[in-house]
Order: structure tokens, then C-alpha cells, then sequence
């Protein structure tokens, strides 16, 4: 989740194409219905302007309001520990009191607090990212909050599973050595509500050893769905289809792996697209909403990458790429992910700052469902750019967390496929992270990464509104 190397801003100045401000297009086929449409270049209503915070943290518009869940070294967690940096992807689950949250964290360096490498919990003692769990009342408010998984390794995004557990992703390919005892660059299950379940971590390596970013998992055929996020080359979009006879399940994951033959258990493979006959290389040569691919797999070759980084294990020809994979949501029958920045000079054929892609496995295809044009002015207010998580909210359109430069927001789209600001970091540049609804809808959880904001938020939901006339 964190921004790229390659700054936006750089290469904006050195000369990328677009017009000033922000071009969002497109539509949310599978919400709106089939047609596709250039939307405005200013924001829709959504639900109105954003009123400042007196507060300094978080804007969002009238009627709505915000609760403190957690803060990075502020708050504690039960072992008597500050809670840890870098708050990232959140999965939210149904519970007697209201909503039980996994955070991941995303430490891999020099962060202050770390996840406590608590006995038991502790994948790698040389690690220090993980993810701590937080129960909530109704209306949000921390009931408790405790480790649930340590020792692992810059825990970016990550996603929910049918059976009501959370995969968190390790955004790595950090090798044992040094400081680390094990190989870093995998998924790990966590079991919200029953701890002991989550005693000796395990690494489900049939997942694949990359810089993971999210997944999605279909309910149907318990298929995984995961995003890459790395350059050089670009990074790919996965499937994983399990065994003949997986039965899904709480530690069903957990047991598949630590089989004899668990790390290489069911296949995963590597998107390649078409358009006709022809092949598409990359994500970015689509630039126009309701753009669609037909979609083929390939056969990961060596999914632990002993040698050679799985990315690299293909030819361009072989399978299409994109820059900066991030977040995944499974909705309305497929998958759903996101494409933060393409610039030329990481390889990218054309530029953007975003795109929003749902891969339908009855039909085998990929479509573009909304693109961000490249935002030349990301001071100011109006224009996004780099979304990140993305969830898809209950009513109506998706909601992105901007990791970009400038301005950070949580943006909403609309079912017409309209952008509008939902919520504006008034503390700093830090990306927003995390966004997810609890199961009623009332309150939507979201981070500022740093210095480390989860919080609750509250108003008057309901359909966004779609009157803005452009």
C-alpha cells in the first residue's frame, strides 16, 4: 500500500499527459446495468461538501461523524503494548456486540511500535508487522483489542473469506537472513473471533511467495483471486483453484497446508487477456470504460520463487501485467481490483491514475468499470488520484482509499460512475486505508496510515446522490 518509489508528482512535472484536475470515467455494470459512459470531470453530490474538521483530522460531509478506535502508540493493546504502527487493510466481521476488526499492520522497517512477537503468536521473532484484532460496539466504539497474528512481514492488504476469517498479505519478497529467520512474501489466516486458532501462524505457500497485495475469494468454488504489487516487471493478477474435494471452512486453509504436499497444492496461475486474438500485454492500454478482455490462466511455474521472482518467471507475451495492483473486493459475483498509477516510465503503455477492473469468472472476462485520469493538481481539492483499497459499499458504487500524492481522501463513485469525496485527511498527506462497512452498514472503518488513525464512521447513509447535471 505504500506510494512507489516512482513519485506521481515527479513524473507529472517531467511531463505526463492529461488535462488539469481529474477525469473520472465509467460505470459499475453489475450495480448500474450494462451501458458504459464518460462520466464528469468535476465530482457528483455524493453526500455533499465536506465540512472541515475543528478537530484537524477528518473531514466528511453534513450530519456525518467520526470515533477514535485505535491510535498508533496511543491506545493499548490487552498484553499492556501500544498499539502498533502503520494500520493498513481492515476485515470486518459480525459479532454478539457489534463488529469484530483485523487490522493488518504494514511494518517492515523502522517503524515506532511494533506488533509484540508475543509466544505463540509469532511467525518470525525478526519480523515485525502482523495484525491485531479489535471488537467493537455498534456504534464502533473499542471494546478490546489484542494480537492475533506477529512475526510477519509489511502485512499491506489482504481479504475476507466466505467462512468469516481473514487472509492478511505479507507485500514482500524479503528473504531469510539476517534479522529474519524465515522466507517472507506470503498469506496468512486469521481467525477473528477464536485466538487459539490462531497459535503457530502458517504460511499457506500454494498461495504463492510475491509482494501480495489483496485477494478475493469466491464463495462458489472457494478460488482465490490475489493482486501483485511490484515493478520491474510489472506485477500480475492471480487465481488459485483448490484441490478436487476442498471443503472450505475455518482451517481448512490452515490444514491444506501443512499437508506433505501443501505447498504446492492446488494451481495457481497468471491472468493473460485478449482482445480477439490479439494479446493484451498490459491493463493500461485500456482507456475507456466497459473495455472488456477475454481472459486465459498460466500455470505458475514456481510458485515459491527459489530462483527467480514468479513475475519474472513469464515472457510479456505470456501473460498481462499492470503497475501497482492493490486492492480486491469480491461482490456481485465476481471480482473486483484496482489499479493504482500507470506511468511510461514504468513500463506502462498508457497513463492513468486509476482504474477499476471486475473479473467475472462465469463469462471468463475482465471489464473496466471506471479510470481516473492523470490528476495534475493533487493539491487541490477536486481531483484524486492512486486508489488503493477499494470496498464495495451496500449502497450503491464502490469506495476507494486515495493513496496518492497531494490531498488524501476516501472517495466514493456512484452507480452512474461518478466520483465524490467522502472523507479528506485534514491531519496530513497520509493515505487512507482500510475501508470496510460493518455487516448492518451503519458504520464504515477506515485508517490513516500514519501516525496511525482506525477509525469509525457514522451518518446518513444511503444512496449517494447522482444529481450533479454534467
Amino acid at each position: 500500500m505504500t506510494s512507489s518509489p516512482i513519485s506521481r508528482r515527479n513524473l507529472l512535472r517531467s511531463g505526463a499527459a492529461g488535462g488539469l484536475g481529474i477525469v473520472v470515467a465509467g460505470n459499475l455494470e453489475a450495480i448500474a446495468g450494462p451501458a458504459a459512459a464518460r462520466a464528469a470531470t468535476r465530482p457528483a453530490v455524493g453526500y455533499g461538501e465536506l465540512v472541515p474538521d475543528p478537530a484537524g483530522l477528518l473531514a466528511l460531509p453534513p450530519g456525518f461523524s467520526y470515533t477514535i478506535v485505535a491510535q498508533a502508540g496511543s491506545t493499548l493493546l490487552e498484553s499492556g503494548h501500544p498499539t502498533p504502527s502503520d494500520p493498513d487493510a481492515n476485515g470486518c466481521f459480525r459479532s454478539p456486540t457489534g463488529s469484530v476488526l483485523v487490522n493488518n499492520h504494514e511494518i517492515g522497517g523502522s517503524e515506532p511500535y511494533g506488533v509484540p512477537a508475543l509466544p505463540g503468536l509469532t511467525y518470525d521473532p525478526g519480523a515485525r508487522g502482523g495484525t491485531t484484532t479489535i471488537e467493537v460496539d455498534g456504534a464502533g466504539r473499542r471494546l478490546r483489542e489484542y494480537v492475533s497474528v506477529a512475526g510477519t512481514h509489511n502485512n499491506c492488504a489482504g481479504g475476507i473469506t466466505p467462512w468469516g476469517t481473514w487472509l492478511t498479505c505479507e507485500e514482500t519478497e524479503q528473504r531469510a537472513g539476517g534479522k529474519f529467520l524465515k522466507d517472507h512474501g506470503y498469506v496468512f489466516e486469521v481467525d477473528p473471533h477464536d485466538p487459539t486458532a490462531n497459535q503457530d501462524p502458517v504460511a499457506l505457500k500454494f498461495l504463492g511467495r510475491y509482494a501480495h497485495e489483496a485477494v478475493a475469494v469466491d464463495p462458489y468454488t472457494q478460488a482465490i483471486f490475489l493482486t501483485e504489487d511490484a515493478g520491474g516487471p510489472n506485477g500480475l493478477y492471480f487465481r488459485w483453484t483448490p484441490p478436487a474435494g476442498f471443503p472450505g471452512g475455518k482451517g481448512a486453509l490452515r490444514a491444506l497446508a501443512q499437508r506433505p504436499d501443501g505447498d504446492t497444492a492446488g494451481s495457481l496461475q497468471a491472468m493473460s487477456c485478449y482482445l480477439g486474438d490479439n494479446h493484451i500485454a498490459d491493463l493500461s492500454q485500456a482507456t475507456l470504460p466497459g473495455t472488456r478482455y477475454r481472459v486465459e490462466w498460466v500455470d505458475v511455474p514456481d510458485r515459491d520463487a527459489r530462483t527467480v521472482s514468479v513475475r519474472k518467471q513469464f515472457t510479456d507475451g505470456q501473460v498481462t501485467r499492470s503497475r501497482k495492483l492493490e486492492g480486491a473486493w469480491w461482490a456481485d459475483g465476481g471480482a473486483y481490483f484496482v489499479a493504482s498509477f500507470a506511468r511510461h516510465g514504468d513500463g506502462s503503455v498508457n497513463e492513468h491514475d486509476g482504474q477499476v477492473w471486475f473479473y467475472d469468472p462465469r463469462t471468463e472476462t475482465v471489464t473496466l468499470k471506471t479510470i481516473f485520469g492523470v490528476n495534475q493538481a493533487p493539491d487541490q481539492e477536486g481531483g484524486y488520484d492512486g486508489p488503493d483499497n477499494i470496498t464495495v459499499s451496500p449502497y450503491g458504487g464502490v469506495i476507494l482509499a486515495e493513496d496518492g500524492d497531494g490531498l488524501s481522501h476516501l472517495v466514493g463513485v456512484t452507480a452512474q460512475g461518478k466520483a465524490y469525496p467522502l472523507a479528506r485527511n485534514e491531519l496530513n498527506d497520509s493515505e487512507f486505508a482500510g475501508p470496510t462497512f460493518s455487516a448492518d452498514g451503519t458504520v464504515l472503518f477506515a485508517n490513516i496510515q500514519s501516525p496511525g488513525y482506525v477509525f469509525a464512521i457514522t451518518g446518513p447513509w444511503g444512496r449517494p446522490s447522482n444529481d450533479d447535471p454534467a
